[in-house]
């Protein structure tokens, strides 16, 4: 009998580099040692992360702005420590968070056609973190709501209007915390976290909903995210050092739903 060898529909499919002038050039991305993404894009603006001296900075460029950026272009530039993290407002394209080393939380009100002079004063600054802060989540429905997490070992949900703490998560990780995750609506986040646990959480209950250990048994970083159908996605290593992809649904984490090795 013939077999039938089904055939990828990305066979053929190749990516192909844009030219220099819609590429954004030139940009003196920071070097700090950070799992993090370094960049953040709305419809509107990119954010990157720099380079900077006495302190943190990041730009924000108009998405139409390609090309090279002049070393002179303005810069966000609050933080006394390097930035570790941005994230923009899902509910406004020109207030952005950021985390920084300075162990604080700044929020930030980008001009409607952008920068055109350095911005040094924040909106809002949020302390509460002991330990440098490297991780900024704006809650997906709420507005106003900003969670952020730190070396500290602890989740705090801002209420950015007030700049008060909502709710403080100090006593539910013991090793550092590498990402978190909102769910779709909000209700639940996710953590990952060094001691290789996966944790559901109820920030309003302020209590665990579900926990997996070991979801990878690799040393090196892991991430989780959750999906819009509320399993949550994990990446992270084998003990052999490959990398490793799972899916997990959080009301049954004894199994794993999917997983698979890259090379």
């Amino acid at each position: 009998m013939r077999r039938v060898v089904r055939q990828s529909k990305f066979r053929h499919v190749f990516g192909q580099a844009v030219k220099n002038d819609q590429c954004y050039d030139d940009i003196r991305v920071s070097r700090v040692t950070w799992d993090s993404s370094f960049c953040a894009v709305n419809p509107r603006f990119v954010a990157i992360i720099i380079e900077a001296s006495g302190g943190g900075a990041f730009l924000v460029l108009p998405l139409h702005k390609t090309g090279r950026i002049d070393k002179s272009y303005p810069t966000v530039c609050g933080h006394t420590g390097p930035v570790l993290d941005i994230d923009w407002c899902p509910h406004n394209d020109q207030v952005i968070a950021s985390g920084s080393e300075d162990c604080t939380v700044m929020v930030w009100q980008i001009p409607e056609n952008g920068l055109t002079l350095s911005l040094t004063e924040p909106v809002v600054i949020l302390e509460g973190h002991s330990k440098r802060v490297g991780i900024v989540a704006w809650h997906p429905t709420a507005r106003n709501v900003l969670l952020s997490a730190g070396c500290d070992n602890a989740i705090i949900i801002w209420n950015v209007g007030t700049g008060e703490a909502l709710i403080n998560l100090d006593d539910m990780h013991s090793d550092m915390i590498y990402n978190v995750s909102w769910n779709r609506n909000g209700s639940l986040i996710c953590t990952a976290s060094k001691d290789k646990k996966v944790r559901v959480i109820d920030p309003r209950k302020q209590e665990i909903v579900a926990e997996k250990e070991k979801a990878h048994e690799g040393a090196r970083p892991m991430r989780a995210i959750f999906l819009a159908d509320g399993n949550v996605f994990t990446t992270g290593f084998s003990r052999m050092s490959e990398r490793q992809l799972a899916l997990w649904n959080p009301k049954m984490t004894n199994t794993c739903l999917a997983s698979f090795l890259l090379p």
